[in-house]
């Protein structure tokens, strides 16, 4: 039995929240927010910091880069991780913001997979470049990638912006497929640019492969943005890492951040992030297990009541991807179609995520958070499920 209570239910209704707070008096399934106190350890140290009253701009420590190391290096066979190739920023949006800015020029391409986190699409016309697709092949309730569409759109791109694990669609990539994403880029000189923010939260039969763990020649043509956030519930709290083993290419990176004025870390952010490196194992450990359950229990639900919903298989993230086409009546067009259901969903009191906002590839999907007690989740599927019946 785990000695967290992630039962326990935290009243979060007008404290500023954005997940319950933008809409009120609903049940907000949507945005990667979890409903979950964090690790003892994380409060008990930002409640130290706090006691000292004073705030100014921070140092990062060495016990900072020394807890970055330690953690993926015992966790994720990432040995060479450290002060000398790890720069902190605000957040994973501004680490790859920069890295993209840091590697073309106005009117290059992006290639990102589809659907995919939809903060990926206004960082690249952001940075003056061009949006390029490679959607996931989607078949039988399972995704994969296009790989001959991948390798003649790699063709035409400067930077491939990677989600692993894959946000929406929960897929884990296996270090057999980053490897030959790695390879086909590095023959078309494509930089890659590798979001692992919720590399934590994968399931059993599904580890996560850090980018920086390829053939060294791939390595050198790439980054990877990570963050304790997502994993650790402290998005609130920003902080994050980009990290670069070729020192040319850290140099690049360490330009733009600070032409892009996300240099300056959040004082409570470096010692949210040594808190949890440190001392929240356990906490994690038994946070996945419970994530574990929430997910086999949410597709348990959704098969029992006979829905004409398609679960995706989760692999990784806390991210329930549902393919929800079959509602679509005769003669209904498909275009908006994700959007109109999640307004009717707010009819009954739930929001989720529209599939849409995650691109073309996502019409027809919605995309549910489980990250929450196991009784919320249980009546976040109820009012699901009447009104899936009353479309």
């Amino acid at each position: 039995m785990s000695k967290y209570n992630f039962d326990e239910i935290i009243d979060r209704n007008n404290t500023q929240s954005v997940k319950w707070d933008t809409y009120p008096g609903m049940l907000p399934m949507w945005v990667a927010d979890m409903d979950f106190r964090v690790a003892p350890e994380i409060q008990e140290a930002l409640q130290k910091r706090l006691d000292h009253g004073i705030f100014g701009y921070e140092l990062v420590p060495d016990a900072y880069y020394d807890a970055v190391h330690r953690w993926f290096s015992r966790r994720h066979g990432w040995k060479d991780i450290s002060k000398k190739n790890i720069i902190p920023t605000t957040g994973v949006i501004a680490a790859y913001s920069a890295a993209i800015k840091a590697m073309t020029h106005p009117g290059d391409r992006v290639l990102v997979q589809t659907p995919c986190y939809n903060a990926f699409f206004p960082a690249i016309p952001n940075n003056k470049c061009r949006l390029l697709e490679n959607p996931l092949h989607y078949e039988n309730g399972q995704y994969t990638i296009d790989w001959e569409d991948f390798e003649r759109k790699v063709r035409k791109a400067r930077v491939f912006l990677l989600s692993n694990p894959h946000n929406p669609v929960g897929r884990v990539w296996t270090r057999k497929e980053i490897t030959r994403m790695g390879e086909i880029c590095l023959k078309n000189d494509v930089f890659v640019v590798a979001d692992e923010i919720h590399c934590e939260l994968t399931f059993p039969g599904h580890d996560y492969t850090p980018w920086a763990t390829l053939p060294e020649d791939i390595v050198a043509n790439s980054v990877s943005c990570i963050s304790p956030t997502k994993a650790f519930n402290i998005a609130g709290i920003q902080i994050a890492n980009l990290y670069a083993r070729n020192p040319n290419i850290l140099e690049l990176m360490n330009r733009a951040i600070n032409e892009n004025e996300c240099c300056d870390v959040n004082v409570f952010g470096v010692t949210a992030l040594i808190a949890a490196y440190n001392h929240g194992g356990a906490w994690m450990h038994d946070l996945r297990e419970y994530l574990l359950h929430n997910a086999r229990a949410a597709f348990s639900y959704i098969e029992d009541l006979d829905l004409p919903i398609t679960t995706i298989p989760l692999e990784g993230t806390y991210l329930m991807w549902l393919d929800c086409r079959r509602l679509l009546h005769k003669g209904e067009p498909f275009e908006g179609f994700s959007q109109r259901f999640a307004e009717h969903l707010r009819k009954y009191k739930l929001v989720l995520s529209p599939g849409s906002i995650y691109g073309a590839a996502g019409e027809g999907f919605m995309r549910l958070n489980i990250g929450c007690p196991r009784t919320t989740l249980l009546e976040g599927i109820t009012r699901f499920k009447e009104a899936v019946e009353n479309y």
